[in-house]
């Protein structure tokens, strides 16, 4: 049903991880398998000096797999993005164009739907283009940015997905399925998955049992014992329904989109930019600082705001929201609201109760 959603009507694979930077991983290796299949007995001896492309706003996960499998983190380049957030394709083209110059191998892209910070979404059909062009396996960490495929309002964000060879989606995050619920989905249809990391232990996946062996997908995964983690979308989506986790995404997306019209309302408060998906940046803005001119002293100032209020609110034990710096923009808050619970009401204090806390700064 997943993959119905992404748009793979003849079929393909998947398997359920323990979270994202799982799935993440496990896109790496395949696509380094069709690349190289040789590595899976040879080691990486037998690999030319592979390389893979990533925007500058992917999930840390990317380094950190091609840092485990051996691939090197400077052999992972970071492609930049533009003022959104999203990757551009034209610089994409280049650096494969780079690499391929200075004698390295590229095997795969990185799309991000959905970035950690910014909520972006990056273009997958022009990158598609390029990878078709090239080809090259084109992953989409659709981990955050996946849900919205369930709202036909919403899912053009993912406009192309399914032109992509896998994809990683955590309805664990937007669809609110008790964690962890990681799912990692591959259009293949050759068993690739299978054979990328199949022990074909005989203790475990005899080929001679009574019922159909395709359900045993251990040999599959990386992982021997696991949890049974699509049982709880499966009974989540029964007792739901399809229309009623539209419904929800819908939702959600309209509470985003007033707590960014609140913010433009407000005195002292301004968006970092106009949100994409759920992601609300804004930055406080005290009354000591508000007549100040934007500038050095006015940002370096401001970048101390956001921590003094969270180290507050965390010991009034009121709410928690995050902050982080972003580029060269000092620190800011970043709102995510998912739940079918969260009211204008409770938006209304996250503003107000950030003025109180913030007020005298």
């Amino acid at each position: 049903k997943m993959r119905e959603m992404i748009g793979w009507e003849e079929g393909g694979d998947g398997i359920f991880n323990a979270g994202g930077s799982m799935s993440n991983m496990y896109a790496i290796n395949l696509a380094r398998h069709r690349q190289c299949p040789n590595i899976k007995e040879h080691g990486s001896s037998a690999a030319p000096p592979l390389v893979l492309f990533t925007s500058q706003e992917c999930h840390y996960s990317i380094s950190k797999a091609a840092a485990l499998m051996g691939i090197g983190t400077k052999n992972v380049y970071a492609v930049p993005s533009d003022d959104r957030g999203k990757m551009v394709p034209s610089a994409l083209q280049e650096q494969i164009q780079t690499a391929k110059s200075k004698g390295e191998v590229p095997f795969m892209v990185n799309a991000t739907a959905g970035t950690t910070v910014l909520g972006a979404f990056d273009p997958l059909d022009a990158i598609a283009d390029v990878c078709e062009k090239h080809d090259l396996w084109l992953h989409v960490d659709a981990c955050w940015g996946g849900g919205a495929l369930m709202s036909q309002k919403h899912r053009q964000l993912l406009k192309g997905i399914q032109r992509v060879d896998s994809v990683s989606w955590n309805p664990h995050k937007m669809l609110m399925v008790c964690l962890q619920c990681s799912a990692f989905l591959v259009r293949d249809m050759t068993s690739l998955l299978q054979r990328s990391h199949s022990a074909r232990a005989s203790y475990l996946f005899q080929q001679d049992k009574f019922y159909d062996v395709s359900y045993d997908t251990g040999d599959k995964s990386v992982q021997c014992s696991r949890k049974p983690d699509a049982f709880k979308l499966w009974l989540m989506w029964k007792a739901l329904g399809s229309r009623e986790l539209e419904q929800r995404v819908d939702r959600a997306l309209a509470m985003a989109r007033y707590f960014a019209e609140e913010i433009k309302k407000r005195e002292g408060f301004r968006l970092v930019m106009e949100p994409e998906f759920e992601n609300i940046c804004f930055w406080y803005i005290p009354p000591s600082l508000r007549n100040l001119p934007d500038g050095p002293e006015f940002w370096k100032k401001l970048h101390n705001v956001a921590p003094v209020i969270k180290e507050r609110m965390m010991k009034t034990g009121s709410m928690m929201i995050g902050y982080q710096p972003h580029g060269d923009k000092p620190n800011f808050f970043r709102m995510v609201v998912i739940s079918p619970q969260v009211s204008r009401q409770d938006l209304d204090f996250v503003l107000e109760e950030i003025h109180h806390l913030g007020q005298d700064l």
